[in-house]
Formats: structure tokens, C-alpha cells, sequence
């Protein structure tokens, strides 16, 4: 058995030894890109791409509007110019924003101007935000391709990224959340309240009707 005195160097060694690993594992991390985008129901955005493999972290939140510190309520009764979005931070080592792209058309409705699915109106609209030209020439690429294969007129416009808002905590992995939430059928967890909702909105039955085994979300 080690004795104090010899517990103390075996100690820093071995906190040496995890800051060594800590370091390396950081090194070998990809480059951390954003993509935004609006796909309808953020919790439905979100519980897509945290399934993507490379995807780090998926944030819902509000953005293209001229409101600054808009609220849910807010968004959802129109008029500021936002749309429900998702920040979808990746390591682009590991997916591409050109394959996020893809998954994104062939996870909505894009010929659909007024909403999606069950959820009507300008804060449901679908739209792709980029920072600068050469984001915006691969969007219009991706988009153009998803068109030709459609056989459909693909609305969702790539518009330039505005300020992006982080929705109230309340939202941020709805799908799946334990809280309870009170619902018509009485008190359901997020998560069981999402999958009805989802089910309900008829989100992955029209989106196989689209796209059919090219959707990546709907198995």
C-alpha cells in the first residue's frame, strides 16, 4: 500500500498524465463550424442533426428578424420577422456543411412557402442563413441539386445570417426532456409530448412522400 508520501507524486503523475490526454484530444478535434437554418419546429430541427454523427451541439433559437430579444411568444403571433431556427455547430472533419446541407433539404417540405407540416405562418418558414459568398454558392448548389431530384420548385431562399437568438431555455432539447409538462391528455414528459406532437403534425409522413428513402431522419 503507497504511504502518504508516496500517494503525493502518484497524484500529480497521474493529473499530469489527464491533462496530457485532455491536450491531445483537443488537438485532434476538427475545426468547429456553424451552419443556421429554419426547418419549422426548432424542436424537430434539433432533434434531427443531434443524431448526425460530427454534430457537436444543436441550439434552438430565433433569427432574420428585426427584433432584438424576441421571445416565443413573440415569433409565434408573427410580425418580427423571425423564423424558428437552429444553430447546428460541427466538427468539419467529420461531416461536411455540404452533407449537412443535403440531410437539411431531405429532412423538410421545401416547396412549401407558408410553414410546415401542421405549423403554419412566417415563423415556420424554411430558409438556409449563410456569412459570406462562397457559403451562399454552396447552398445555392445543394439547393439546386435537391431541386433537380425533387422534380418540384424549392422555395426555402438562402438568405443572408442575421443576429441569431438563443430560445428561452424551455426549448432547448425539448425531445428529449424528462419535465413534465401538462398537455390535453394530462401530464406527459417533453419528450413523450414531442414524439405525439411530431407524430401528430404528420412531419415524417409527408416528408417520406417527398423524399422517400433519401430522407436521412424518417427510418
Amino acid at each position: 500500500m503507497l504511504s502518504m508520501k508516496d500517494m503525493k507524486p502518484f497524484a500529480l503523475s497521474l493529473l499530469i498524465g489527464v491533462a496530457v490526454l485532455l491536450q491531445c484530444a483537443r488537438a485532434e478535434a476538427g475545426p468547429r463550424e456553424t451552419l443556421v437554418v429554419a426547418g419549422g419546429c426548432f424542436w424537430c430541427v434539433e432533434a434531427d442533426f443531434e443524431r448526425v454523427e460530427g454534430v457537436i451541439e444543436v441550439v434552438s433559437g430565433y433569427t432574420g428578424g428585426d427584433v432584438d430579444n424576441p421571445t416565443y411568444k413573440q415569433v409565434t403571433r408573427g410580425g418580427t420577422g423571425h423564423y424558428e431556427a437552429a444553430e447546428i455547430t460541427f466538427d468539419a472533419d467529420e461531416v461536411s456543411r455540404e452533407q449537412l446541407l443535403e440531410m437539411f433539404f431531405r429532412s423538410i417540405d421545401p416547396t412549401d412557402a407558408d410553414g410546415q407540416f401542421c405549423d403554419r405562418g412566417e415563423s415556420y418558414r424554411t430558409a438556409i442563413f449563410v456569412s459570406d459568398n462562397a457559403e451562399k454558392a454552396l447552398a445555392e448548389e445543394v439547393k439546386a441539386e435537391a431541386q433537380a431530384e425533387l422534380g418540384q420548385k424549392i422555395v426555402t431562399p438562402v438568405l443572408e445570417a442575421r443576429k441569431f437568438w438563443v430560445a428561452e431555455d424551455y426549448h432547448q432539447d425539448y425531445y428529449k426532456s424528462k419535465e413534465l409538462v401538462l398537455t390535453r391528455a394530462g401530464p406527459k414528459s417533453k419528450a413523450s409530448a414531442y414524439k405525439f406532437y411530431r407524430e401528430a403534425c404528420g412531419r415524417d409522413d409527408k416528408v417520406r412522400e417527398l423524399w422517400g428513402s433519401a430522407a436521412p431522419f424518417t427510418g
